[in-house]
């Protein structure tokens, strides 16, 4: 068969299958022309999920009737004025987009242009099934209002790949939402079928306007867990709100990333945001944010992908190195701060929960936070980090039998029985501890969870998360600075380890030599360890290899050395942290909340569980009815 040229039209229907994937695609393409067209004000009707209708209203600078004759010809455009493909400053800039939604659909464009050109009149062009009609006269006001009708009525093998009604109308919705978030200066409008419409208003300047629009978007919820970013690195700028890490998600839905204005879903990215929030995510959880790179048209090359869903840097280096470092920076300013939901979670439960009668329980569910005084403690001025270096975390006497405590305080229940102390601490550092951010603590409920009032409600912490996110920062801290301490055993002690596990440990000796555990082989099927971290004195060995070993099994050798050395020291920390089940006395919950509230991160431990929950006193008073 010779070669010959192909049609026109068949050209155009070729095209629309890299440009006009679905209707979500087509909205997209014509809401971009909107946005670059200077409009301060778009609406999006869509029916039968856009198959049926897809009406786009703006009040932008909309076209000539020249403009217009040309604007659905094939690769006519008005963005490239100088032909420059390397400074690209709008959105669109192919020409691709109306001839090729025309070419599949019956396209219908009314515009009249904001000048006095053409007398102030407006003009419409029809494209059916890639047929151009002639430009008429219209009425309109200035703006442009496009309709695709029928869309893929001209290629229906397209329609059989569309999904639901409903799931297209849906993706349609997001799709707006996207353009919506990186232009808070502009209404938008969506109504339709098989969608919840919106209308949402145009937001201030700045970064309060762009949370506005993120919490307009994303919920009010967002806006209440979320964390300003701004950072400068070589002309590239990263503005945007990232999510605490315990506002987290399912999925990756709800991470947006945008350059230059447009959404993207770049890989290059989407690492970055991974290695930003390692060490203070579980690895099934996903962050929620929304990042907008702004950087010099000459800096990244946007024309390499069909849908403009990718990009490429010219320095990816220095991008991802933004992105890390600004995250990571943000993230550690928060300090302890974890989300506001959990408070929301925890009523939303007990009011779900059917009362019920009270029952007895052991000692061992009782509340207590029992010190004896013939046995106090003293802290130096450090806090719960060093005083958990020179002074057991427990004392004896806080360690007595449950079966041994009095009872004989009236008045309280079993499930809530709460021990009584006679050598309260001066007022002063009451007001102290009342008047910090996680609050004064009052009691131990199930030798697990310390409870503290707060100024305006109540705190509940999981002591074993807390403390095991507190050692880890600790040993991290030293790891980076003068190096982790290193205790040396009198005895070295042997540990059981299949061969594969040997192999790995053996094999990673020089980077857990870095973090104060010596090992080496004894034998097949066994490793002897001759060291290990200062701060981890006194704990089950065996186990903490056995931990590491399989931490170094799943991490493999791909890795980065940093996150294997964090993954590994999280592992550690784990092994010395304070357990469920241990008694502690006042003054060391205090100490542990002062500690919280200094160290950057400890809002969740180092899987990325919260380390508390907080509940307001208008959360409380819910509970009971009075709100």
């Amino acid at each position: 068969m010779s070669v010959r040229r192909l049609d026109p039209i068949l050209i155009d229907r070729i095209a629309a299958g890299e440009v006009v994937e679905r209707p979500a695609s087509a909205v997209k393409e014509l809401v971009e022309n909107a946005i670059d067209a200077g409009a301060s004000s778009i609406d999006v009707t869509i029916e039968a999920g856009g198959r049926t209708l897809i009406r786009i209203v703006d009040d932008g600078s909309g076209m000539s009737a020249a403009d217009l004759a040309l604007s659905v010809e094939r690769h006519a455009t008005s963005k490239l004025p100088d032909g420059d493909l390397t400074r690209i400053a709008t959105l669109g800039f192919r020409g691709e987009a109306l001839p090729s939604i025309g070419s599949v659909a019956r396209l219908d464009i009314v515009t009249r242009a904001r000048t006095d050109v053409d007398g102030g009149a407006a003009h419409r062009i029809t494209v059916d099934a890639g047929r151009r009609g002639p430009v008429q006269p219209a009425s309109r006001s200035p703006g442009t209002t496009i309709e695709v009708r029928d869309l893929f009525a001209a290629t229906p093998a397209r329609l059989k790949f569309l999904k639901t009604d409903r799931t297209e109308a849906q993706t349609v919705a997001q799709t707006v939402k996207r353009l919506a978030m990186a232009h808070p200066d502009i209404r938008f409008g969506l109504g339709g079928d098989h969608l919840a419409g919106f209308d949402l208003l145009p937001c201030g300047e700045g970064a309060e306007g762009r949370l506005t629009r993120l919490a307009q978007v994303l919920g009010e919820e967002f806006s209440a867990n979320a964390l300003a970013v701004d950072a400068t690195r070589d002309g590239v700028r990263l503005t945007g709100f990232i999510g605490l890490p315990t506002f987290n998600r399912a999925n990756r839905e709800s991470q947006h990333l945008y350059v230059g204005g447009r959404p993207v879903r770049d890989k290059l990215l989407m690492g970055a945001v991974s290695a930003g929030y390692a060490d203070h995510l579980m690895r099934d959880r996903f962050p929620v944010l929304a990042l907008f790179l702004t950087c010099d048209p000459d800096f990244v090359d946007v024309n390499v992908h069909p849908a403009k869903a990718e990009v490429r840097f010219r320095d990816p280096g220095l991008v991802r190195g933004l992105l890390i470092g600004a995250m990571r920076e943000t993230i550690e300013g928060a300090l302890h701060r974890a989300t506001t939901t959990g408070g929301a979670r925890m009523g939303d439960a007990f009011a779900r929960r059917p009362a019920a009668p009270f029952r007895n329980s052991s000692p061992a569910t009782r509340w207590s936070s029992d010190l004896s005084p013939s046995a106090p403690l003293t802290y130096p001025p450090g806090g719960f980090a060093e005083a958990s270096q020179s002074a057991p975390i427990w004392s004896s006497s806080a360690r007595r039998d449950n079966a041994a405590l009095s009872d004989d305080v009236p008045f309280f229940p079993p499930q809530a029985r709460v021990e009584h102390h006679s050598h309260a601490g001066p007022a002063s550092e009451e007001r102290s501890h009342s008047a910090a951010p996680l609050g004064a603590a009052r009691a131990q409920l199930h030798e697990t969870y310390i409870v503290a009032q707060t100024a305006d409600g109540v705190v509940i912490v999981d002591q074993h998360a807390a403390h095991e996110r507190l050692v880890y920062e600790r040993m991290k801290a030293a790891r980076a600075t003068s190096g982790i301490a290193v205790q040396l055993l009198l005895v070295p002690i042997v540990v059981p380890v299949d061969e594969a596990a040997r192999g790995d440990l053996i094999e990673a000796g020089p980077l857990l030599d870095k973090l104060g555990l010596t090992l080496e082989g004894f034998g097949p099927g066994a490793v002897a360890v001759q060291a290990v971290p200062q701060d981890l004195r006194g704990c089950d060995v065996a186990a903490l290899v056995r931990d590491v070993a399989a931490i170094l099994a799943e991490d493999g050798r791909a890795g980065p050395l940093e996150r294997r050395l964090d993954h590994v020291l999280a592992t550690m920390a784990c092994h010395h942290s304070v357990r469920a089940g241990r008694r502690l006395v006042p003054e060391e919950m205090n100490a542990l909340l002062r500690e919280m509230e200094r160290t950057p991160g400890s809002g969740q431990c180092n899987h990325g569980r919260p380390t508390y929950v907080e509940l307001k006193l208008s959360d409380i008073e819910r509970l009971f009815g009075r709100r």
